[in-house]
């Protein structure tokens, strides 16, 4: 016998009444931003596509294609081929529960109802566009998203990105009348056609009939929309991507003195291109930066792990108060315990980082037989090292320093986020270390006789850890091994016991399988990264700081859900510059504010390949 419980039956069966009261009550608050989005870019791609091909226009189909509104009236391809392109721009704004997307919207949505019953009596298209703005309304309170932080550049991005698009399109559009032309005019009167529509004028391509009316209206639409949108970008007020202010910097620096030993990524919080959410005690901090709607954070927590949750609450409240997608780079075991404990996201190990224990270093042994030849060869060669922190050296060598570690960065563009601090000799960073190799005996070149540098930053008062690795091209090889083992010989004199050296992404499958035993998934996996080694150094960087016998202590990423993975991933690989999507803007129209020259960690160094 079953039971009737709240409109389903004891069986957890809805029964007739309960499908009809949810059928009634509509879809649940949570989900309506993601139906009004799917139903947006839906709607746009339809209008898009009744814009540009004139069969498409008088289908049945085309009934769903007027809802946010539609093609109407004389100029009804060129209306529905503007509107189907911002209601793609849209319902990206609309899934992410921004709330001037949803006044635009709901702007839209009554807009298009008048149109289409004004020009076409579609009663239809009236419901229809009711029927969605009903949610809206009803749901406003989903739509509470602040904007993003942004500036008046995007208006550049804008203007390259819609005008491609636009040429794109508009060729599509002068291509489907291909049998009303006039002649067969080449692929180059055509992209001339397009680019004198573009801005209004008639061009080389002729149409018999009114057709030449429809390509130049909708020709004219896409340049509009183009200019209307650059312009609204370039004007609109300014909310630049957040920096670490001097009192977050204090904050910080007093909150590392008390607690910066528990995570050896904690000195990199300082970073100034990062945001801070401090606890409302104060006590603890979580520094972020916002990557293509990813907030994203990176080690630990700064201060008292009593305090944490204090801080990750902010994080997430204001994760959610601008709709981004929270996450977490490279956090310890037990800052990914805290995080999952207080948030509900889930944890992935990333990699390891090796630790080493300055107690426990020897170059004695078989282990270490061709890190003690390699440095060995290298200091008969007439190589010297020198280990000092910074507050230690003179600003003119401090100079030459920054100008060899920058001029010797192996790649275009600084890498560097989560293990990276991004400046060498500030002032404010006495307490880091700088050890760098020295060859007197020949002709000193542009930066003396220095060879090559590392960096490190401090991990507590007992430990650094590794920043960047530079070196001179036609320095000998193993530079980098050799101011390593400097380093490391050198910690006891300045009260270092523990080390921290690069990250190894995915070690613990590289090693696994490797070994004797492997099944055929940890050896395809195994491929794979090696594969990818071409061009991201997994396998290269994990065998480099395998040489030094170090103890290898896990790192996590920490998610919201599986599908967010490829997004935090991509957001990371901007975050540390192996992906670069800004454009290169000419000399003179790039900001002059002094920033200080950033660097990057060792783990984007394409020396270790060479080492």
């Amino acid at each position: 016998m079953s039971v009737r419980i709240d409109g389903e039956l004891s069986g957890g069966v809805p029964s007739r009444s309960g499908r009809v009261r949810r059928i009634v009550r509509g879809p649940r608050p949570e989900v309506v931003p993601t139906l009004v989005a799917r139903a947006c870019a839906l709607v746009g791609l339809l209008d898009i596509a009744a814009g540009v091909f004139p069969r498409f226009r008088h289908s049945r189909m085309h009934t769903m294609a007027e809802v946010l509104p539609g093609a109407l009236g004389p100029f009804a391809a060129a209306l529905s081929l503007s509107v189907g392109v911002l209601l793609l721009l849209l319902a990206h704004g609309l899934r992410r529960r921004k709330r001037r997307a949803w006044r635009a919207a709901v702007a839209l949505l009554p807009a298009g109802a008048v149109a289409q019953f004004a020009y076409r009596h579609s009663v239809i298209g009236v419901v229809i566009s009711a029927a969605l703005l009903a949610p809206l309304l009803m749901h406003r309170d989903e739509f509470r998203a602040l904007p993003d932080p942004r500036s008046r550049w995007r208006a550049l991005a804008n203007f390259v990105l819609m005008g491609a698009g636009s040429l794109v399109l508009g060729l599509v559009i002068v291509s489907v009348h291909s049998k009303r032309m006039v002649g067969d005019p080449s692929l180059a009167d055509r992209i001339s056609h397009v680019l004198y529509g573009l801005f209004g004028f008639e061009g080389p391509v002729d149409y018999v009939g009114a057709t030449s009316w429809t390509v130049a209206f909708s020709l004219g639409a896409l340049g509009l929309l183009t200019a209307v949108t650059t312009i609204y970008l370039a004007f609109r007020p300014e909310h630049p991507a957040a920096r670490l202010t001097p009192e977050d910097e204090t904050h910080l620096r007093a909150l590392l003195e008390k607690h910066g030993r528990r995570d050896s990524l904690g000195h990199f919080a300082l970073r100034r291109d990062k945001a801070v959410v401090f606890s409302p005690s104060g006590k603890a901090a979580v520094t972020y930066r916002v990557v293509s709607g990813v907030m994203l954070a990176s080690g630990d927590p700064i201060g008292d792990v009593e305090a944490w949750p204090g801080a990750i609450e902010r994080f997430m409240d204001e994760a959610k108060a601008h709709s981004w997608t929270p996450a977490v780079m490279g956090c310890s075991e037990t800052g990914g315990e805290v995080w999952t404990r207080e948030t509900g996201l889930d944890a992935l190990e990333l990699g390891d980082e090796a630790v080493v224990d300055v107690a426990d270093f020897s170059l004695a042994g078989r282990a270490m037989r061709n890190v003690r030849q390699m440095v060995k060869r290298i200091e008969r060669a007439g190589y010297e090292t020198r280990v000092r922190r910074v507050r230690d050296l003179g600003e003119g060598e401090l100079e030459r320093i920054r100008l060899a570690a920058e001029a010797w960065r192996g790649t275009d563009t600084e890498r560097g986020f989560s293990m990276a601090l991004g400046r060498i000799g500030d002032p404010a960073d006495g307490d880091c270390f700088i050890a760098t190799a020295h060859k007197a005996d020949e002709q000193p070149g542009e930066y003396g006789d220095l060879k090559a540098i590392l960096h490190f930053v401090p991990w507590g008062t007992d430990g650094m850890s590794l920043d960047l690795m530079r070196r001179d091209r036609a320095a000998d090889p193993g530079m980098n091994e050799l101011l390593i083992v400097a380093s490391l010989q050198a910690a006891p004199k300045l009260g270092i016991t523990r080390v921290s050296l690069n990250f190894a992404m995915f070690r613990a499958a590289l090693a696994r399988g490797e070994k004797i035993g492997a099944g055929p998934v940890l050896r395809a996996w195994r491929g794979l990264l090696v594969f990818l080694s071409r061009w991201f150094q997994i396998e290269s960087l994990y065998k480099f700081n395998a040489k030094f016998q170090p103890r290898w202590e896990p790192r996590f990423v920490v998610y919201r859900a599986s599908g967010d993975l490829p997004r935090i991933g991509f957001a990371a690989m901007q975050a540390e510059g192996f992906v670069n999507l800004a454009l290169p803007l000419p000399r003179f129209l790039r900001r002059r504010t002094a920033m200080a020259p950033a660097c990057a960690h060792g783990l984007a160094e394409r020396d270790v390949r060479a080492a």
